[in-house]
């Protein structure tokens, strides 16, 4: 198990929801949320997408492996990672032995239902997006299972239910345990 079990990360394909669950788990544990992925644009002071098309993915690589050494090192929190984070040893290392990692699993289908409006994921500007997705995943699927301690489907669910899964899974082993509900008010004897 990880160093540090209050630092939880989201891995998964781009589109699997690493960001939006992310979110709202810290909110629900009462945890800071980090997106590797703004903090990258914040150095760079531009999107990703354009520094992709600038520099190429080495250099995007180079920066985001920095980045997740960082955040791997910063305390407890939630932190999303982009799609292609786990294709370096030296992250997949960091995030499995100092944070608890989450990997969301989603078929490239629906992520494809999903993203296939949004013109800001670099990797799905091709002529066949859903085939990019399929490549993707062929390529990724077992690095992200390498990398992480829990497999949540994503599937139908929806937020809040996958933040419950992913709670419960935690609770059971031992990584969080939920804070007790609220006491009733007590009636007051005439």
């Amino acid at each position: 198990m990880p160093s540090n079990p209050l630092l939880i990360a989201c891995v998964g394909l781009p589109g699997s929801g690493k960001s939006t669950v992310g979110r709202q788990l810290a909110r629900r544990i009462g945890a800071r949320f980090i997106d590797s992925d703004h903090v990258i644009e914040q150095r760079i002071g531009c999107s990703i997408r354009e520094f992709f098309e600038r520099e190429g993915e080495v250099p995007f690589r180079d920066l985001e492996q920095q980045v997740l050494d960082e955040l791997t090192q910063s305390g407890a929190g939630v932190v999303s990672t982009g799609g292609g984070s786990v294709l370096r040893p030296a992250n997949r290392q960091a995030l499995h032995e100092r944070a608890t990692v989450i990997y969301l699993h989603s078929s490239p289908d629906e992520i494809f239902k999903r993203l296939r409006h949004d013109q800001n994921r670099p990797l799905l500007q091709v002529a066949d997006p859903l085939g990019r997705l399929r490549e993707l995943y062929q390529a990724r699927d077992a690095l992200y299972r390498e990398t992480a301690h829990f497999v949540i489907e994503t599937g139908r669910p929806s937020v809040p239910s996958l933040v419950n899964m992913i709670l419960m899974q935690l609770e059971l082993a031992g990584l969080y345990q939920a804070p007790p509900p609220p006491a009733a008010p007590r009636a007051v004897q005439p």
